[in-house]
């Protein structure tokens, strides 16, 4: 997750060629009426995003239907915008089908979140994150917006009264449990839930995917990067170590760093060491999911080392 300050405004990604038509002046607009504080958005409508940014700060949220991940993020970053009434406007988009949306933010991997502040991107967080820590981006981003003259508001469904949208059926009890452990940062809490909802039923999607993302998280959050880097890098064959940068690439969206570093190590190691380091590959594909290329690339790298 990256801290967000003003030096972050530099416009590190290139939107220049989604500008559907010049930027609204900035100083005495009227506030953009909007049907909803959270849209779907497109190649196509995403100039229309570019200018409401120069009036409230606009989360976008990079997402796809297979990314476990996402199902995690995605409702909490809706909860906290709904929760600023006006404020804030969550945009999201789906990757597979907007291309051009997702090269011109460089999404090496999902769920990826990005805010515009006048036009200009900010980055956010890669990866699901617990809610307390949403929360604290939100509100730096509230403040960086400020300092920029961005701190209007948004006329909703033009009664000033969200859009009706359809209620999502309720999470199942233990998924729900996993949530809720998340949002406390009780990681060891939200594994032991999806455990429970697999051992009920193993081919629950979902939560295979959660546990996935949530022991990542877990084993991460006590990790020290520079630290981490020097072990590895004294250690070559340790496994562990190189176990512990992955992650940390992993969870910081080098997906391809990830996967290549414990593709090394088991090519090195011999074959009675292997075994551990397939099985946290196989973990890590499922992470980012069967349908990524770089998953594809890795698999048939590991298929041609085994054989």
């Amino acid at each position: 997750m990256s801290e967000i300050s003003p030096a972050a405004l530099r416009g590190a990604v290139d939107l220049s060629s989604l500008r559907g038509r010049p930027a609204a002046p900035q100083g005495g607009t009227p506030a953009p009426e909007v049907m909803d504080v959270v849209v779907d958005a497109t190649d196509e409508t995403f100039g229309q995003i570019l200018e409401i940014s120069r009036t409230v700060p606009v989360v976008i949220d990079l997402w796809a239907e297979w990314c476990g991940p996402c199902k995690q993020l995605s409702p909490i970053i809706e909860k906290v915008t709904r929760e600023l009434e006006g404020r804030v406007l969550l945009a999201k988009v789906d990757v597979d089908a907007n291309p051009q949306l997702a090269q011109s933010f460089r999404a090496q991997s999902i769920p990826m979140v990005v805010a515009l502040i006048a036009g200009q991107p900010v980055p956010m967080f890669t990866g699901a994150v617990p809610e307390q820590q949403v929360r604290e981006v939100f509100a730096q981003l509230l403040q960086v917006a400020a300092q920029n003259g961005v701190a209007g508001s948004l006329t909703v469904g033009g009664d000033g009264q969200p859009a009706e949208r359809d209620e999502e059926p309720p999470l199942p009890p233990l998924h729900a449990e996993a949530f809720a452990a998340i949002e406390a940062g009780d990681y060891a809490s939200a594994i032991t839930a999806y455990e429970k909802a697999l051992a009920e039923n193993p081919r629950d999607e979902d939560a295979a995917a959660g546990l996935g993302q949530v022991r990542l998280l877990h084993r991460v959050q006590s990790l020290d990067l520079q630290e981490a880097r020097a072990a590895a890098a004294a250690g070559p064959l340790d496994v562990q170590a190189q176990f512990d940068v992955a992650d940390l690439d992993l969870a910081g969206g080098h997906v391809d760093d990830a996967f290549g570093r414990l593709l090394d190590l088991f090519e090195k190691l011999p074959a009675a060491e292997r075994t551990p380091v397939r099985e946290r590959l196989v973990e890590l594909f499922g992470l980012i999911g069967a349908a990524d290329p770089r998953v594809a690339a890795a698999r048939n790298r590991l298929t041609s080392l085994l054989f």
